[in-house]
């Protein structure tokens, strides 16, 4: 027997196949005045009883969209409003970047219904030929600061891209609007293992010379010299930098959420105390001196962050800031292209380079496997190899004489 719930707002009932059914009222046909009916679908009564008390709201708030009428591009509004709230600020901020700046000025205007895989791939092709034009006003998550600039985009980005229309349509196919979710016949591209720019021994030694005198001379060398991430290092406090032992316990990172900056966990969840090398801990005790002068010379202004990289106030340091001055000395040893996060490469290279194994390195760079490690940077030991084989054939040349 059906289960109504508040007057107007539909009712329950379990069908014969064991599943739930709930029926709501969205309106009256105009020709005969009878009530249009829809109906929702669940395996429980309560998954049921959610759904319900979600379209209806809808319908008594006014939002109420026919499925039939919405556009891919309404659908989205709603996933991201409705269906993202679990995931992390900064994640979201990215989905909505893609959304707004990328995929809805491309297929945003289509009916949801109408939505076919040949749209999708089309929309796939365009971004990797460079032949997709987007939304003016693209935010720095992309290549580009003005989005409708045809300019092939990465396999990573798209991959994202495509991560994010799957998703949003494969809610729409739990919910009933659409039967089947038209990703499944698309191609997408393969995301290829990320593309990684060391320095080398040489551009290192240029890269010290360069930052000589820089305000952030010595967050460089810190990052440099332990690979921690720019959020990690920007987010260290006084508290997890231990002289005594030696060690440094990473386990937050500072991270910008919309306009607002706070610590998260790393990434991958993930928390790692390292044992830097003897040159670090007196970068850092130098970091300290100096954070001390600063601190006397602003008396009451300064403010107590407890952070180990701050500003001449002793607030966080911003992440644009410090990219401006990185990029600046890159550019003076011939490395424009370089990024910050290169500085991480450069340490996980030498560091394989100087024979530790890679199970150390991983643990030091906090990644979630050593599988990672080797996949991101499995050409550096095979290159290792090939110069261990180099030196046993001039062994053995040696022999023969």
């Amino acid at each position: 027997m059906p289960t109504r719930n508040a007057a107007g707002a539909g009712s329950i009932r379990q069908r014969k196949d064991g599943t739930w059914e709930g029926r709501y009222t969205v309106g009256r046909d105009p020709g005969d005045g009878h009530q249009i009916q829809k109906s929702v679908y669940g395996k429980t009564q309560q998954e049921v009883r959610r759904k319900l008390s979600k379209a209806t709201a809808s319908i008594d708030a006014g939002t109420y969209l026919e499925p039939s009428k919405m556009t891919f591009g309404q659908w989205l509004d709603v996933w991201l409003k409705e269906y993202c709230i679990a995931v992390k600020p900064r994640t979201l901020i990215s989905y909505e970047s893609a959304v707004n700046y990328r995929i809805k000025p491309a297929l945003g205007h289509v009916r949801l219904c109408k939505l076919r895989p040949p749209m999708i791939q089309k929309f796939i092709n365009d971004a990797l030929r460079g032949t997709l034009k987007g939304r003016k006003g693209a935010v720095k998550n992309f290549k580009h600061d003005d989005s409708r600039a045809l300019v092939p985009l990465s396999k990573k980005t798209v991959f994202g891209f495509y991560g994010i229309i799957h998703e949003a349509l494969q809610q729409a196919v739990k919910v009933g609007y659409i039967p089947m979710n038209p990703c499944s016949g698309c191609t997408p591209p393969k995301k290829g293992k990320p593309e990684i720019h060391p320095f080398d021994e040489q551009q290192t030694r240029d890269f010290l010379q360069a930052v000589k005198g820089d305000d952030y001379e010595i967050l460089f060398k810190v990052d440099l010299f332990t690979g921690m991430r720019e959020g990690e290092i920007l987010g260290l406090p006084w508290a997890s930098v231990d002289f005594e032992s030696g060690t440094v316990r990473i386990y937050r990172q500072l991270q910008r959420q919309g306009s607002v900056f706070r610590f998260a966990p790393p990434k991958n969840g993930k928390e790692r105390t390292i044992v830097p090398a003897p040159f670090v801990m007196d970068l850092l005790r130098q970091q300290r001196i100096l954070q001390n002068k600063w601190k006397l010379i602003a008396g009451p202004a300064w403010e107590e962050t407890g952070l180990v990289f701050t500003n001449q106030l002793g607030g966080h340091l911003k992440p644009q800031t410090v990219y401006l001055h990185f990029k600046a000395a890159a550019a003076k040893i011939g490395l424009p292209g370089e990024r910050f996060h290169d500085l991480r490469h450069t340490y996980a290279v030498a560091s394989i380079r100087a024979g530790d194994d890679p199970k150390t390195v991983s643990g030091n760079l906090g990644h979630a496997s050593v599988a990672f490690t080797l996949d991101v940077y499995g050409h550096v030991t095979g290159d290792m190899k090939k110069d261990s084989s180099d030196r046993m054939q001039e062994y053995i040349e040696k022999l023969k004489k």
